[in-house]
């Protein structure tokens, strides 16, 4: 691996950590394009692998404090986690059937409809004391299954961590508490992403080295993140609203540039 290669790796690691410590969120559906466009990944389909095991990795890492802190309702996270696993088993087996650059196109036409999610998503009714039991489990197995399984297939299909998708999806499913919901979901990224990377793996589409510079990068990227996230906690709508409209930017760049593999 050349001196270039490297240095945009941890490039491209350090901007999803910064964008992760900033916003909260969002570095993983910038982690498929930044392997593609900056550090030059040839193999879109090696490009999602390698970024799923990153996701995992990342969000593992992060699920220890909100575990700590108790933001984790984790019977409904576990029954949606395994319900997205069958999910992403069956859409990374989708993925790496589908053509590379047609993938490639449909991947940024995802990050438009993620964007658009950030953007209009509203806060709705919460039930902080919401939990899954023998008595509610008649009411939020219904909702926490087929939601699980619909996830899992986008996150296995495009090799996300889907953490976009998975709280608004709780918050759907159970009405969680929105900071209860973003500890929740990353039970489901870690599983999901975790997952497909182990379907790209045993085929022989994740580059090892690219993912321990990514997560070297992401480590740098984090703390500088956060604290610009504290320092502009005032304006935490911007922020995110400006997040969004570039990750349907990019999104749409990409869409554009593959639009002509389907002709």
């Amino acid at each position: 691996m050349d001196p270039l290669t490297i240095l945009a790796a941890l490039a491209a690691g350090a901007a999803i950590g910064f964008v992760l410590g900033l916003v909260g969120g969002g570095g993983s559906i910038l982690a498929v394009p930044l392997l593609v466009y900056v550090v030059g990944v040839e193999s879109p389909h090696a490009a999602i692998g390698t970024a799923a095991v990153a996701v995992a990795l990342n969000a593992a890492a992060g699920l220890a404090g909100h575990a700590r802190a108790g933001n984790v309702k984790w019977p409904c996270a576990l029954v949606f986690a395994g319900a997205g696993v069958v999910g992403a088993l069956i859409g990374a087996e989708a993925g790496k059937a589908l053509d590379g650059e047609k993938l490639l196109a449909l991947f940024g036409g995802l990050m438009v409809v993620i964007g658009a999610i950030m953007i209009w998503r509203r806060g709705g009714v919460e039930d902080p004391d919401v939990r899954l039991d023998r008595t509610t489990a008649r009411h939020l197995l219904p909702r926490l299954i087929p939601a699980g399984l619909a996830v899992g297939l986008l996150a296995g299909f495009f090799g996300i961590g889907g953490g976009f998708l998975i709280v608004p999806a709780l918050l759907f499913a159970t009405a969680m508490p929105t900071g209860v919901a973003i500890g929740t979901s990353l039970v489901v990224v870690t599983a999901l992403g975790a997952s497909t990377a182990g379907s790209y793996a045993v085929s022989g589409l994740v580059d090892w080295k690219l993912v321990a510079l990514l997560v070297l990068g992401g480590l740098a990227g984090t703390l500088p993140g956060r604290l610009a996230g504290r320092a502009l906690a005032g304006r935490k709508g911007v922020l995110n609203t400006g997040f969004a409209m570039m990750v349907i930017a990019i999104g749409l760049a990409i869409v554009w540039q593959g639009i002509s593999t389907f002709s």
